[in-house]
């Protein structure tokens, strides 16, 4: 067999294949013209951010399976995939403690001033500690969770750690699942109306692409702190940008971005009530080595009918 890797990931998922009669291809060229080529005659991918078009997936002619090398796969032409049988799979099991932490650290931030005040005394102004803006508890604040996958009830979890009221919109989740997660299932504007936290962790698609816009930001509570980790577009970022400028919420953390990278020298970048990460939430050590691994046991494992492939991880 041969397996394509495209991108670089943690050298402890490749420990998968050791062993076995199989021939690894490491690509790092993700240019149109280069995959159709190389791509050929694999059996299947590993792929982190390289755009695999049907334009590609038409000359690979020996594909059995795409393996995402985390959650998110819109950079797959999965309606290809679905066509012409060839299994799509995601890491759902290894992300989600990561991201939740990189949510809990910006509201955290965000809500403290955390770097007002490290910039005050590392400048030599101590004594001034009165002059910063107030900050803020976590105890008892409403958080709407956008999203009750897996990386949303990790979420959960600590926001409830935290004594924060936990309400969450999802569609697709029972309302006796949310319940049974001790959080409260809520409509999409009654939760914009009361929340003091939003964290987004939706699919980016047709029906989710500019979700939160203009008119949205006119719901929200001025004192709103909003994150976004899970895609660029689902909230408008020319609204969020005019919405931080007017100070009609408070403050926002973004992982994600509309264009990645993102626009350069942008009015969001100037701002010092946003914090931008670069779409790293989901890349602590543990999990880059968990997907890796997960990624390349979803090959390994459908490849040679193992019982141990995880139904889970198949997008359907």
């Amino acid at each position: 067999m041969k397996i394509a890797i495209m991108g670089e990931i943690h050298p402890d998922g490749l420990q998968v294949f050791k062993g076995d009669n199989i021939k690894i291809l490491h690509i790092e060229n993700f240019e149109e013209e280069s995959l159709i080529s190389r791509l050929s005659d694999v059996d299947g991918i590993v792929i982190r951010t390289a755009k695999l078009s049907s334009k590609i997936l038409s000359c690979c002619k020996k594909l059995k399976i795409v393996s995402r090398h985390g959650v998110g796969y819109d950079n797959v032409d999965s309606n290809f995939l679905t066509a012409n049988n060839i299994m799509l799979t995601i890491t759902g099991t290894s992300n989600a403690v990561s991201v939740a932490e990189h949510v809990m650290t910006m509201f955290l931030y965000l809500t403290k001033n955390i770097h007002l005040s490290d910039n005050l005394v590392k400048t030599g102004n101590f004594k001034k500690k009165s002059e910063l803006p107030d900050f803020y508890e976590l105890y008892r604040k409403k958080i709407l969770i956008l999203g009750f996958g897996r990386i949303g009830q990790q979420l959960a979890k600590r926001c409830l750690a935290f004594d924060m009221e936990v309400y969450i919109y999802d569609t697709f989740v029972s309302e006796d699942i949310i319940k049974q997660n001790n959080c409260i299932p809520i409509n999409k504007d009654e939760g914009f109306k009361i929340a003091d936290y939003i964290s987004v962790h939706l699919p980016l698609n047709e029906e989710t692409k500019n979700f939160i816009n203009f008119n949205e930001f006119n719901l929200f509570k001025k004192n709103l702190i909003i994150v976004n980790t899970a895609r660029g577009g689902i909230i408008n970022e020319e609204a969020l940008t005019d919405a931080l400028i007017n100070k009609k919420i408070k403050s926002a953390g973004l992982d994600v971005y509309t264009k990645e990278p993102p626009i350069e020298d942008q009015k969001l970048f100037k701002l010092d009530n946003v914090v931008l990460t670069p779409h790293n939430a989901a890349l602590s050590l543990e999990c880059r080595k968990r997907m890796s691994i997960e990624a390349c046991q979803n090959v390994y494992f459908y490849l040679n009918n193992d019982k141990n492939f995880n139904l889970k991880n198949i997008i359907k």
